[in-house]
């Protein structure tokens, strides 16, 4: 059995130790929010967050989270969640939504540790998260603007 917390709950799985943290959280935990893109960790889709830190979930073995934190899009606290999807909302950043939780979480990540980013800085951090419908100056826009609203309510 591996065991972690998973968003402020603790849980175990049988799952074999090489089997990806993905299909874990899909399959066995029914959290469908976090998306299976690539599978070879290049898109960015699959995003969560590893003891605090953004990870690609579709190329990480379940046995790498054994006694850490993983935080799926389900759990994101709401202090960061909710400046985050009122910005998505506000700047029409998604099209087809399928990167959206990915591109949440990647913002989060960047957000917990720089409050208050550059663009540039934006950019750079987001700059391996991949959205098919080309929203890259939104999903800037609406970072920078998250970023905003948090420091608002802060």
């Amino acid at each position: 059995m591996i065991s972690f917390t998973l968003n402020g709950k603790t849980v175990s799985t049988s799952a074999e130790p090489d089997t990806p943290l993905l299909w874990v959280l899909r399959d066995e935990f029914n959290l469908k929010g976090t998306k299976f893109g690539c599978g070879i960790a290049r898109c960015g889709a699959c995003t969560v967050h590893l003891s605090g830190r953004a990870v690609r979930s579709c190329s990480l073995a379940v046995a790498a989270a054994a006694d850490q934190q993983v935080t799926t899009i389900e759990g994101l606290a709401p202090a960061q969640a909710i400046p985050l999807e009122r910005a998505w909302v506000q700047e029409q950043v998604p099209q087809c939504g399928y990167c959206q939780s990915g591109q949440i979480m990647q913002a989060a990540d960047l957000l917990e540790r720089n409050p208050n980013p550059s663009e540039e800085q934006v950019v750079e951090h987001m700059k391996d998260n991949l959205c098919r419908c080309m929203s890259y100056t939104r999903i800037k826009k609406a970072v920078l603007t998250g970023a905003a609203l948090a420091r608002e309510e802060g």
